[in-house]
């Protein structure tokens, strides 16, 4: 039964909306931070532990040493404080499934998918302990996946930071399963303490189960301590050998014959990762010399159980079974917590197992007796990838092995080490090979003509010629339609390096010409011979340009044009009105012609004159010059006639005519 009921204000910010999981120290709940109007995942001490100073002291510390880890893959602390006599954290509430969950739907897990998983779990993990954070307690249930595999660990509740060691006398803390052997036992945890945990996460991913199970923990941890995992190839036939020796060099018993940290074992995966993109017939030589991790040896005289080491080359109780976004931690009995005696004076457990081998060794006779005075002596291999090759082989060759080069075409510079067998770090026979994988570089390649193909098919050309597209440029073209390519740069025929980038230069149509000034009739004949797109004309009234004259056209002059777009252009067209012309003082044929170039009609009225300057001339206008009138309307002239005049004449236009009401004179 939960202790706070739905609804329930926390600290008078956080309301509790339901319960999520419940562990052996605290409670998590959604809750929505009204606040900050967001949702949040709110772990919760339980109440019995809230008056033990250590419990509230591993809280205290679960939160300081979460809210000092932002990183895109751990899970983000946004507060903490008291309520109600106990203790609570609010942090990010994550949406997606526990690992655990997915592994109980999708395992086994597709190779590069579980290592893609791991890698960033190394990461949070790498991140935490460069700054003195040990999370104790890795496991799936404390990882949440999102639909688009992107990883964040939860749950450092029972972290440990700088020196302080939270374990308990007599007990250990985290889930049996994914426990190392050295936390199994009581003793002090480290970095590696993780490395194997996580190692014991990829190993139920590639198999869909945990390599050590049991019915108690007790009897899970001692079995991390004493057996010897099953090789996940037998039981997931797919698992490469490159990637089961990661697997079982992290999983090594002793902490110092795993990977030292996070970013050994990140680049071990990342190695293989890269192996498993090559071709098969390029990385069979140099995977070929590599032992299977964790493989039964057998030795004459001597019983098959010696362990070949995984190898070192790369670095970062009872499950609880709910599933929880932020899954909380459970205490167990310690299985092989040894005595005071040892804790103070520092004595080795190992001591036992090395004299149970020495009397089955004489036992089984002198045979095996003298293997272990004369067995081999091991040295370190050192790791050596992304160096130079002469740097790589000198460095093998100062460890006392014999560096063995094999070429191969990748996109890494030309001499640089791409890959190494065994393992850098791993223990192996003094003077035996190395054999070092070295880059020659990715070759060469011309760049193939592409145009006047579609995107899509001019992308696929350039990658068949191992080139890849850095961008992609719109370009008009006087040639070219809309989505057909233009070329490239560096253009076709250049010798470039494989894996290089070129621009790919795509066609966003033809570029219009310009008909702007032409005469309507120019224009079209000149578009008709470009496109047969559709023409839509648009007139304008103007009395600045000629009527017909194209004023503006749409798509502009070296604008594109789409494959079936409108063109729209906009012509002058005469006005309807128009300013009467002034003509007084012009012969009557002379106004008659002025006014009707304009579209006006005229009308003569003789009129008695007493200016003998204005006699014979129009000396009177209706409507008066300046005047805005339409086009066709009749001005009315008075044309001179001295005061002594005879008879009058009407003229309409350009036809004189007689007017009877005027009279002579």
């Amino acid at each position: 039964m939960s202790e706070f009921d739905d609804g329930t204000i926390i600290d008078g910010r956080y309301r509790v909306l339901h319960r999520l999981g419940a562990g052996g120290m605290a409670d998590v709940y959604l809750a929505r931070d009204e606040q900050l109007d967001r949702d949040v995942a709110l772990k919760l001490l339980h109440r019995r532990f809230a008056e033990d100073p250590g419990f509230v002291e591993r809280f205290r510390r679960e939160a300081q040493a979460a809210a000092s880890l932002q990183h895109p893959n751990v899970v983000s602390v946004f507060d903490r404080g008291s309520f109600e006599n106990t203790y609570y954290i609010a942090m990010e509430y994550l949406q997606g499934r526990t690992l655990k969950r997915l592994i109980r739907e999708d395992a086994p897990l597709e190779v590069h998918r579980a290592i893609d998983i791991t890698v960033q779990m190394l990461k949070a993990a790498r991140f935490a302990h460069r700054r003195g954070v040990i999370h104790r307690d890795l496991k799936p249930h404390n990882v949440i996946v999102d639909d688009g595999d992107h990883v964040k660990v939860t749950d450092f509740g029972i972290a440990r930071a700088g020196a302080s060691d939270m374990t308990e006398t007599g007990s250990i803390m985290g889930t049996a399963q994914y426990l190392s052997p050295e936390q199994a036992q009581g003793h002090a945890v480290s970095a590696p303490s993780d490395l194997y945990s996580v190692a014991i996460v990829l190993y139920e991913m590639l198999t869909g189960r945990v390599p050590f199970d049991g019915e108690s923990p007790v009897s899970i941890a001692l079995k991390h301590v004493s057996e010897t995992p099953v090789p996940p190839s037998q039981i997931n036939p797919e698992v490469p050998s490159a990637l089961e020796q990661v697997v079982l060099w992290a999983l090594n018993k002793d902490p110092a014959d795993r990977p030292a940290d996070a970013d050994q074992f990140i680049a071990a995966l990342e190695q293989v990762r890269e192996a498993l993109s090559t071709p098969a017939s390029e990385i069979t030589a140099s995977m070929r010399a590599i032992p299977a991790a964790g493989a039964i040896v057998p030795v004459a005289g001597f019983p098959a159980t010696t362990l070949i080491p995984a190898p070192d080359g790369y670095r970062t109780g009872g499950e609880i079974d709910f599933e929880a976004p932020h899954a909380e931690l459970e205490r167990h009995e310690g299985p092989g917590r040894q005595g005071d005696s040892e804790r103070k004076g520092g004595g080795s457990s190992a001591w036992p197992w090395v004299l149970a081998l020495l009397l089955v060794a004489l036992l089984l006779g002198g045979g095996a007796a003298a293997y272990l005075l004369t067995r081999p002596q091991k040295a370190l291999v050192p790791y050596v990838v992304s160096l130079q090759e002469s740097v790589a082989q000198s460095r093998v060759s100062s460890a006392g092995f014999t560096p063995n080069v094999i070429p191969q075409t990748s996109t890494y510079p030309a001499g640089e080490v791409i890959a190494q067998s065994p393992f850098g770090n791993s223990r192996q026979k003094a003077g035996s090979t190395v054999t070092l994988t070295v880059s020659t570089g990715p070759g060469s390649t011309t760049v193939p003509t592409v145009a006047t193909l579609s995107q899509s098919a001019a992308e696929q050309q350039l990658k068949q010629n191992g080139l890849k597209v850095s961008h992609v440029a719109q370009q008009v073209s006087g040639t070219v339609p809309q989505g057909e390519a233009i070329g490239t740069q560096p253009g076709a025929g250049a010798s470039l390096s494989k894996g290089q980038g070129v621009i790919l230069y795509m066609s966003s149509g033809l570029a219009m010409p310009n008909v702007v000034n032409d005469n309507l009739g120019t224009a079209q004949t000149a578009l008709s011979q470009f496109t047969t797109n559709p023409v839509s004309i648009h007139y304008q009234t103007t009395t600045t340009a000629a009527p017909d004259t194209v004023l503006s056209q749409s798509p502009g002059a070296g604008q594109p044009l789409a494959s079936k777009g409108t063109i729209t252009l906009t012509v002058a067209k005469a006005p309807n009105t128009v300013k009467v012309p002034r003509v007084v003082g012009d012969t009557p044929g002379t106004a008659v012609a002025t006014l009707a170039a304009v579209g006006l009609s005229v009308n003569q009225v003789p009129a008695v004159t007493h200016n003998p300057n204005m006699v014979g001339l129009v000396f009177k206008q209706f409507p008066t010059s300046t005047t805005v009138v339409k086009k066709g309307t009749v001005i009315n002239i008075s044309v001179g006639q001295p005061a002594s005049g005879g008879g009058a004449t009407t003229q309409t236009g350009t036809s004189p005519t007689t007017n009877p009401s005027t009279g002579g004179g």
